[in-house]
């Protein structure tokens, strides 16, 4: 295990030059404390865990230090927000300190959030406030235990300086780590600035950085566009099956590697519900639960769009027309496994999709609902689960074939509990578990953000003297307002 002085740093993307990036240097915020970090993400970077028990820990990460081998720089891009096209956005509050390599050859981008002015603050503070950088470590932490691609989480640092939101707030960095830190929008800014040869020097760089196996194809940024749409297929069915809510999904908030990726007013969902917002910006209802699948398709669309400089346009649109059919296999597999099915069979869509229609409107909690499945034989599961649905005689024929289903599939109970507990997790980030602890993170106790970061962090396990994570939320919790502030 290293020390953080022992990190090796090798910037390829500030390589790049000042056309994609422009250099700033940190704004420290005030009286620096660590407020909660990860040790599976520190691994990442070959991070000895108690290395943030260490006062500079807190230092490098509020602004204070900076490794000699840092480059910072905040990245230029532009995307597509709510549909319409922003010319030039780019990191206005956050900071691309640098890539560390790890004893593996793996290389990790080092983004500071929350490091004031850039370029591209657009009249902003270039702050981040405490509650938005505890949410985002908590959700990227917790995903990536869920199994689903996402941006890491090193640490939050909290601070006494004041920024003024909706209401005055302190000041917090956070610490994200992903592989890189390239968007969709980085694509679409060199392509509507028609900087034909800047999308050509992105483009080799992402290829030979990030996907170095298309290279040896016939059309290597069509190979890569047919490896994005992949990965965004399985992407976004995980958060449909898992419920997970992004809340904005701009172009710009899309990664060009597949993951999820600069969170802001997500949500779990709590009782099922299709046309769920949890965006309390989002008057149209853009970004809805069910809209989620259209809108990754709409934003690959955008960077097809962006790749016509490589790839004709038919070629495109043909790899574009991958993205749901993928989508439906990587959805229709992973309920199936979290109905405890092991094989497919004929019905097997028709049953999930039956199942979550009647969940609708019947206020089922939908994480309580799958655990609650495998706790024992389907016959004493149903009998149990039955009354919170409001169709109870629809709830009665789906059950019937789910139980004929099961019996076809075979297993013994033992083994069936095992095998849908391990993919159907026990506790989930609820939002009003995220208000909590903010709360008393904002008073300046920092032990419930750590304990939920430590529950979440093993979503599966049956955690002794943790039930109340468990619980289903009360009524007020199912209302909380989050919006795109931070």
């Amino acid at each position: 295990m290293k020390s953080l002085t022992d990190l090796t740093f090798d910037n390829r993307f500030a390589r790049l030059g000042d056309a994609f990036s422009t250099e700033v240097l940190p704004e420290p915020i005030a009286e620096p404390r660590l407020v909660v970090a990860s040790p599976a993400a520190m691994a990442l970077l070959d991070l000895d865990p108690a290395e943030a028990e260490l006062p500079e820990f807190a230092e490098l990460f509020a602004g204070h230090k900076l490794w000699n081998d840092a480059e910072p720089r905040a990245m230029v891009y532009s995307g597509h927000q709510f549909g319409v096209y922003n010319p030039r956005l780019g990191d206005g509050r956050g900071l691309l300190l640098g890539e560390v390599v790890n004893d593996a050859g793996e290389h990790w981008d080092l983004h500071l959030k929350g490091a004031g002015q850039t370029p591209y603050s657009r009249m902003g503070d270039g702050r981040a406030v405490l509650r938005s950088s505890i949410r985002e470590f908590l959700a990227s932490e917790h995903l990536h235990a869920l199994g689903i691609p996402t941006s890491r989480a090193l640490c939050v640092t909290a601070s006494s300086t004041p920024v003024w939101r909706e209401r005055q707030e302190s000041a917090a960095m956070l610490l994200r780590l992903a592989r890189s830190h390239v968007r969709f929008g980085h694509f679409e800014y060199f392509y509507y600035t028609r900087q034909p040869e800047q999308l050509k020097q992105l483009g080799e760089h992402v290829l030979s950085c990030h996907f170095p196996a298309c290279l040896s194809q016939d059309e290597p940024y069509l190979a890569l566009f047919r490896e994005v749409v992949e990965r965004n297929a399985a992407l976004i069915a995980h958060w449909q099956a898992y419920g997970f809510c992004h809340g904005v999904m701009n172009s710009d908030n899309m990664s060009i590697l597949g993951i999820t990726f600069d969170y802001g007013p997500y949500a779990f969902l709590d009782d099922f519900d299709a046309n769920h917002i949890c965006n309390h910006s989002d008057d149209s209802g853009r970004y809805s639960f069910s809209n989620q699948v259209p809108i990754a398709q709409w934003n690959l669309a955008a960077l097809g769009q962006a790749l016509t400089a490589f790839v004709e346009v038919e070629a495109l649109r043909e790899t574009l027309g991958l993205f749901l059919p993928l989508y439906q296999a990587h959805y229709l597999d992973l309920m199936r496994r979290r109905l405890g099915l092991t094989d497919a069979a004929e019905g097997d869509e028709a049953l999930v999709q039956r199942l979550l229609q009647l969940m609708q409107g019947s206020a089922v909690d939908y994480t309580n609902f799958f655990r609650s499945l495998g706790d024992s034989a389907p016959e004493q599961a149903l009998a149990r689960l039955r009354e919170d649905f409001a169709d109870l005689a629809g709830f009665d024929a789906w059950a019937a074939d789910y139980r004929a289903r099961c019996k076809a599939d075979g297993d013994d109970q033992e083994a069936r509990r095992t095998r849908m507990h391990r993919v159907n997790p026990k506790y989930i980030l609820r939002n009003y578990l995220a208000q909590q602890v903010i709360e008393a993170a904002e008073q300046g106790d920092y032990g419930p953000v750590r304990e939920l970061h430590a529950v979440l962090s093993r979503p599966f396990d049956e955690q002794p003297g943790m039930a109340r994570y468990a619980e289903r939320p009360p009524e007020w919790g199912k209302h909380l307002a989050i919006s795109c502030s931070s």
